[in-house]
């Protein structure tokens, strides 16, 4: 396809969850009471964290961020993916496209660093109680916010221009929900195994990295547990850690899908794994 063709192509058709008719009605409704709650959820933490003084330490600060990235991560694919159960063939323009991917890949990459940071936060409140208010400063609060927003901006840009900078061919339709670089690179006419390898690389180096840091602050947290002398002491410190590993372990799971070749991916496992960190 020239460049001429290429210019050509203004928008994508969405596939959407599913291809049965019987389970549109029901699906929108379920995924619509889901992004509800997710929105007044987040919506509501990030408000309360804001405007209660109280809240104002380095733990419900790492919270506020979490809440406000998984509102954005639902926010940018949601919304497209009910107009899917509603219409008969949903389309995305060649730009909201690239624009959705960008913003996609910044939330999503920026969720693993944040939760690594709230793992670090937890380890020092739990393993050094007393100097924790002076390790934990506004300052370095603010930097390991700061960092993973610019690590996951400069990502996200850098595949979104590599994938939309090339040449589209073929079909317009892309098997999945949103606009995920996985079935883009197989709608790509020229060969797409550097970036491919690119997406393989940093993914890894996203999970295992950030995985890295969450798995030594839990192991040093249960070594400082499992000294402490009162039972109530110990359920109170692990108390924090509870809903953070559900999280980990969800998003982790999902997203394992990102290191594996195009190859070996099934669109149909891809699609179920989206679901749940959407």
């Amino acid at each position: 396809m020239d460049q001429q063709n290429r210019s050509s192509l203004t928008e994508f058709i969405l596939m959407g969850v599913t291809k049965q008719a019987e389970l549109q009605a029901p699906l929108f409704g379920v995924f619509l009471i889901i992004y509800t709650i997710t929105v007044v959820g987040n919506l509501g933490m990030i408000i309360l964290t804001q405007v209660d003084s109280r809240l104002h330490t380095p733990m419900y600060f790492f919270i506020k961020h979490l809440a406000f990235i998984d509102l954005g991560n639902s926010t940018v694919i949601c919304p497209k993916m009910l107009v899917n159960f509603v219409v008969d063939q949903n389309t995305i323009s060649y730009y909201a496209c690239a624009t959705q991917l960008a913003f996609f890949l910044m939330f999503i990459i920026g969720e693993f660093f944040i939760l690594s940071a709230m793992a670090y936060d937890r380890y020092l409140a739990i393993c050094n109680p007393l100097l924790y208010n002076v390790i934990m400063s506004q300052r370095l609060c603010y930097m390991l916010v700061g960092i993973p927003y610019l690590y996951s901006t400069f990502q996200a840009l850098m595949f979104t221009i590599k994938i939309f900078t090339l040449t589209f061919c073929g079909s317009n339709i892309i098997s999945h929900f949103y606009c995920d670089d996985i079935p883009l690179l197989l709608m790509l006419c020229s060969n797409a195994q550097e970036i491919e390898l690119l997406i393989v690389l940093f993914s890894a180096f996203n999970l295992i990295s950030s995985l890295l840091v969450i798995l030594m602050s839990y192991i040093l947290t249960l070594m400082a547990v499992f000294q402490m002398c009162s039972a109530e002491s110990r359920r109170k410190a692990l108390s924090t850690r509870g809903p953070h590993l559900m999280v980990v372990v969800v998003l982790c799971g999902s997203l394992f899908v990102y290191v594996q070749p195009n190859s070996t991916h099934s669109f149909g496992t891809d699609k179920t794994a989206s679901v749940f960190h959407t």
